[in-house]
């Protein structure tokens, strides 16, 4: 079902919310705020990747 590049798309967002959360609470707004806009960003090449991969998958048939 997942693949590895799955697995590693989401950890990469984890990741990146985490760091985030962590800027946001600790006083720095700038910084927590710029790494949340990595998660979005993240999840898009994601599945540009994911959609890419199943078009090639699918016309090689």
């Amino acid at each position: 079902m997942f693949r590895l590049s799955d697995i590693f798309i989401l950890l990469a967002v984890a990741v990146s919310f985490a760091v985030s959360g962590f800027f946001w609470f600790n006083g720095y707004l700038e910084q927590g705020l710029f790494t949340a806009i990595w998660v979005p960003s993240i999840l898009a090449f994601g599945i540009y990747f994911k959609l890419s991969s199943l078009a090639a998958r699918g016309s090689a048939r």
